[in-house]
């Protein structure tokens, strides 16, 4: 899973950046300190894997992971050429989310860059400059496909879907609240790797005082809940000043940490949960000797295509999955005394995979 944060500058993009990935990049009061996009890998929480990899005496336990692209703060006429240019947006093109920051919180030592904190505000300034980002790619598309669509049927659909998505985007409005029921439509948007097509998740930035009863008292968060609820997009509350502190910590001190703050899971705990939630994503298990694993998939894979995530010689020969819930195998002690109570199941490839499932898969190519 990769991830674009996107926000105005100073609203603490590259500090919640530098928390969520220990990146080290740079985080400064002033607009445009990140120049060059900052990546960092994360390794997703699983108490599970700790769990499975102890009771197989696993040599090596490989959590799943979350890509963070950070790019430079995004202001009035961006994708014009404007602060840094949108050159930076074509780095989150290839992202499968964007996590929006939106600053929640006043503070006269953190300037704002247009001069005060209003969320509604902030959200369309940097909804209006992916709009004229995806507007040029369209352009360009449009161009391209009206040549050939005269003659042609399949790129005179697309050319009548661009046009949509086209008048869409000068309507003010994003692509993902165009209503595509069409799978040949939709395999076409997912290819443009247009931002205002990709799913948001709202991060608002709050003071630690705002984080107890989850920004219920901020007006600021309010407003972002309100906005986003009007999209179906997901908002969580962080302090990406808490976060920081936060990922200085080992386990035992960030849980006490958390405890002291009346918190019972940090940021990125949020961050993964509605990330996995909005794409709708879920993990399976395999669990052995050599490797204990986490494979991410989409909620409704069948079990041939969750094998073809681990290697793809295991989809084009499957044969049957070996199946077992993650809490059964651990309530039992071990795979053989799990399969003596009935609870191991033979599945073949209409199976769906559920999430904690682990398996082993058997094939021959």
């Amino acid at each position: 899973m990769k991830l674009g944060i996107v926000g105005l500058p100073n609203v603490g993009k590259s500090t919640l950046f530098n928390s969520l990935t220990n990146a080290g990049a740079l985080a400064a009061n002033y607009p445009f300190a990140t120049i060059d996009p900052n990546v960092g890998v994360v390794a997703v929480p699983d108490k599970r894997l700790k769990a499975l990899g102890d009771l197989y005496h696993s040599k090596k336990v490989t959590p799943a992971t979350i890509e963070f692209v950070d790019i430079a703060g995004l202001v009035k006429g961006a994708s014009k050429g404007e602060g840094l240019g949108n050159q930076f947006l074509a780095n989150i093109r290839e992202t499968d989310a964007i996590v929006h920051v939106v600053r929640c919180f006043e503070d006269p030592n953190v300037v704002h860059v247009d001069g005060s904190v209003d969320p509604a505000r902030d959200i369309e300034t940097i909804n209006l400059e992916l709009i004229f980002a995806d507007l040029e790619v369209l352009e360009r598309r449009i161009a391209k496909v009206t040549k050939t669509a005269r003659m042609d049927k399949t790129a005179a659909k697309e050319l009548e879907l661009l046009n949509k998505i086209k008048a869409t985007l000068e309507d003010n409005k994003m692509a993902r609240e165009l209503e595509i029921e069409d799978e040949d439509e939709k395999a076409l948007m997912n290819s443009m790797d247009l931002l205002t097509w990709k799913p948001v998740i709202y991060a608002a930035n709050v003071k630690d005082d705002d984080l107890a009863d989850d920004g219920a008292s901020n007006q600021y968060v309010q407003a972002v809940r309100d906005l986003a609820a009007k999209s179906g997009s997901e908002v969580f509350v962080i302090s990406a000043q808490i976060e920081a502190e936060i990922s200085e910590l080992d386990e035992d001190e960030k849980a006490e940490f958390l405890d002291s703050l009346g918190l019972t899971e940090s940021g990125l705990d949020k961050l993964i949960a509605a990330s996995y939630r909005t794409l709708g994503l879920m993990s399976f298990l395999t669990s052995g000797e050599d490797e204990t694993r986490a494979w991410t998939i989409k909620i409704g894979t069948k079990a041939p295509q969750a094998a073809g995530k681990i290697h793809t010689d295991f989809e084009r020969g499957f044969i049957k999955a070996e199946v077992i819930n993650y809490e059964d195998l651990l309530r039992e002690g071990s795979l053989s005394a799990a399969r003596d109570k009935g609870l191991v199941r033979m599945e073949g490839k209409e199976y769906v995979v559920q999430d904690g499932d682990v398996i082993l898969f058997r094939f021959n190519v």
